[in-house]
């Protein structure tokens, strides 16, 4: 099957055949023709098999008939990172060449003067981020009334960034006839229930199953201790022959560290996170995509969606605690059919994790041991959690400790509200003391609870009575005013004004 089996029309066809592609993949397969007859799509498909373009040149044939309104856009495309967006707006320049169709980029980090420019003119497709659309939205800036189609790309990134309230916002702004495109590399049951309600008897294509690797990949794990994860990425990095890689850390204040280490040991590296600006990532990433950078150091800012040709390796400096972005980072090499390897430098608490991951794709990681380390082993039950089980278990479930397993326990005296007071035995008292005069009996309908009463060899009974008090008595414990130190004025009798007897 070629391009031209799937109803698209000559100028897409002509746009496509000068970026070089001639068979659709299997997304586009079954996706472009369903588009095309106006239904919705729930896609699910792993990373790098082309799901962009499989809604990018329908939506180019179908934005074809029509003109777009000053601050009215006709489509939107909702994407999780900036990165993303900018990726899909250059899809558009690219399939789109032959088309008279405007399009406009809302992502953070840039002008709102030239958005909302563009805006101005008239927007056939809009691609944005979720908060600076927001944003502009409430500026008042952009409508949203005319949205014919909206395109919701990788729903389950947005999920693990915390932009789902954003989105299901966004929805409710746009008109309820409308084509929805929900595209998710997974299909966790938080993405089936947002797609339940986004769309409407949608076609569901899913063309592998969720969260499996490229079968093109080889996948190796470095069991190193947590301080020698430094040297054993560079040993990996000088014995692999790295055209270009990229390599991963869960925080971003580790990665100016590593891009540093490697640059002092004749390794440049540059680095790439969400807290660079915008400017400056655009600029990193470009001349990584151009090879003019061959070891990038980013988060999973670069996990998603980065169509990257001929990257030959992924390194995990750490390994990811989610199995699922693994396959996310892994997917940016082996694509398009190539090769690639990807390798993870693990810790030997991370077990638990490197086997979650092996368990997704169906397969054990292959180990491999590095010159000049100890061979170590994984710990499957390792981590703060199985630790503070194993040693505070026995304590948070009431467990005595070992030594004094065979104390005996001390029966707890109960006693019945209306039981005559004789009836409950007098506690011992190795000093006994008289007990302060009650001036009031209890009232019978609310008994006071039994006490332990204990012995205070010294001091009045005014004071031993108030520490016999328990701490949940409606009463409050302590001295009140001025306690047993009364002052000479307030001893003295009362006179009234008028009273007979004055």
């Amino acid at each position: 099957m070629t391009f031209s089996d799937l109803g698209l029309g000559p100028d897409v066809l002509r746009a496509v055949a000068d970026a070089g592609y001639v068979e659709p993949t299997p997304i586009q397969r079954q996706a472009i023709p369903v588009i095309l007859m106006g239904r919705d799509v729930l896609g699910c498909a792993q990373t790098g098999t082309g799901k962009t373009a499989s809604f990018v040149l329908p939506m180019l044939e179908i934005l074809a008939a029509g003109r777009a309104k000053a601050r009215m856009p006709r489509s939107l495309i909702i994407e999780p990172t900036r990165e993303l967006a900018a990726q899909v707006s250059e899809n558009f320049a690219t399939y789109g060449k032959y088309h008279r169709l405007s399009t406009a980029l809302l992502i953070g980090g840039t002008s709102f003067t030239d958005q909302e420019r563009s805006l101005g003119r008239g927007v056939d497709a809009l691609i944005a981020t979720p908060g600076r659309l927001i944003d502009l939205f409430e500026r008042g800036k952009i409508l949203l009334s005319d949205v014919k189609i909206l395109v919701i790309d990788e729903a389950d990134r947005m999920l693990d960034m915390g932009f789902i309230p954003d989105v299901e916002k966004i929805v409710g702004l746009l008109p309820r006839i409308r084509q929805t495109l929900f595209f998710s590399a997974t299909m966790p049951p938080e993405i089936r229930r947002l797609a339940d309600k986004f769309l409407m008897n949608p076609k569901e294509i899913s063309v592998s199953p969720p969260a499996s690797p490229a079968a093109l990949i080889e996948h190796v794990v470095v069991v190193v201790q947590p301080d020698h994860k430094r040297e054993a990425l560079r040993k990996l990095i000088e014995s692999e022959s790295v055209k270009s890689a990229l390599i991963f850390c869960n925080r971003k204040k580790d990665i100016g560290a590593l891009v540093r280490d490697l640059t002092r040991h004749n390794l440049p590296a540059a680095e790439l996170h969400g807290d660079m600006p915008q400017s400056k990532r655009t600029e990193t990433l470009d001349a990584f995509k151009r090879g003019e950078i061959r070891l990038l150091v980013c988060s999973d800012v670069a996990a998603r969606g980065l169509d990257i040709s001929d990257l030959s390796h992924v390194f995990n400096f750490d390994v990811p605690h989610n199995p699922e972005d693994y396959i996310h980072r892994i997917g940016r090499t082996g694509r398009a059919g190539r090769s690639g390897r990807a390798f993870t430098i693990a810790a030997p608490e991370d077990g638990k994790y490197v086997t979650a991951i092996g368990s997704l794709i169906g397969t054990p990681i292959k180990r491999m041991e590095t010159a000049g380390e100890p061979v170590l082993a994984l710990e499957e039950d390792s981590g703060p959690r199985g630790r503070r089980r194993g040693r505070g278990g026995s304590k948070r479930h009431g467990g005595a400790h070992p030594a004094h397993s065979h104390a005996p326990q001390k029966p707890h005296a109960t006693q019945t509200p209306n039981a005559p007071p004789t009836s409950r035995p007098a506690p011992h008292n190795p000093h006994p003391t008289h007990e302060p005069h009650q001036t009031q009996a209890p009232a019978p309908q609310r008994p006071a609870p039994h006490r332990p009463i204990t012995p205070h060899p010294s001091g009045p009974p005014q004071q031993r009575a108030a520490s016999e008090r328990a701490p949940n008595d409606h009463r409050e414990s302590g001295a009140k005013g001025f306690s047993d130190d009364l002052p000479a004025f307030l001893a003295r009798p009362l006179i009234i004004k008028g009273d007979k007897r004055d």
